[in-house]
């Protein structure tokens, strides 16, 4: 290899890094920048004043950036449980039972990913207006909960399929019932799959706008929605600060994921 093409290798790739983590870190920077810019207009690089006024804006009572947030992690929190209520058991029946029809069911599972959200989301809420669910929590929850199961059933049937069986069949031979060994054994195995599923499905809650905007509002107001007003009125700064509000949550559950979520369960999902 010439001289030429030794030192070429290595640019390529340090071009091809610093590429990846400008478009990563690029927006963020911005997001940052526009979070504490008090002045910035065209054509400055960066912004002509610093300071905290806008921030002072959103969390001042008026700026109900503290109600929405609120709101966002009451739906989360109720869109895990509804989530984990119908995954733990659909889960545990797809992974240690023998379904005719499995991959079918989990394929149905997929079907709210696959079929584009704007026109489900116009049909649901024609619906629930005509049932009296349009402007509620309770309709906000169901429709996040369409989404969550996804990520719920089959990270929770990945969890449960890791679990070797013969655990199981010691603590029945041991005399366990069937439920003190889901409740003894199974379930705590499984329950770092489990956590990981509720984490997901709660970030996924806590970001969604598009479900929310056309159930929830007027009525509903989260933190999602109160971003997209601001962007659209032309306040940069209020819509970036709440993205930062929002990003932080997503990436401290991140990393709590990548402790519970192991490979073994990584690699029983869809199986």
């Amino acid at each position: 290899m010439t001289l030429a093409g030794r030192f070429a290798t290595p640019l390529v790739r340090a071009l091809l890094i610093a590429l990846f983590a400008f478009a990563i870190f690029g927006p963020l920077a911005n997001l940052v920048l526009w979070a504490f810019a008090e002045k910035w207009y065209f054509p400055s690089k960066l912004p002509l004043e610093y300071g905290f006024t806008f921030w002072q804006r959103v969390f001042s009572p008026r700026g109900n950036a503290l109600a929405s947030l609120g709101t966002s992690v009451w739906i989360a929190l109720l869109t895990v449980a509804v989530s984990l209520a119908v995954a733990i058991p659909a889960g545990y029946a797809l992974a240690r039972l023998k379904l005719r029809w499995r991959g079918l069911i989990l394929l149905a599972f997929l079907l709210p990913q696959a079929v584009p959200n704007l026109p489900v989301y116009v049909n649901i809420a024609q619906v629930f207006y005509r049932i009296g669910l349009a402007g509620t929590i309770t309709g906000v929850v169901l429709v996040h909960a369409s989404h969550g199961l996804v990520l719920a059933v089959w990270i929770a049937s990945a969890a449960f399929a890791s679990i070797d069986d013969s655990l199981e069949e010691a603590a029945r031979n041991m005399g366990a019932s069937a439920w003190t060994c889901f409740r003894t054994v199974t379930l705590p195995l499984a329950a770092p799959g489990l956590m990981a599923s509720a984490i997901f499905v709660f970030l996924e809650s806590l970001d969604e706008f598009t479900g929310t905007y056309f159930v929830g509002v007027p009525d509903v107001m989260t933190l999602p929605l109160l971003m997209f007003n601001a962007s659209m009125g032309g306040n940069y700064q209020i819509a970036s600060i709440t993205a930062l509000l929002l990003l932080v949550p997503s990436i401290a559950f991140m990393l709590v994921v990548e402790r519970f979520l192991k490979a073994d369960v990584l690699a029983m999902v869809g199986r």
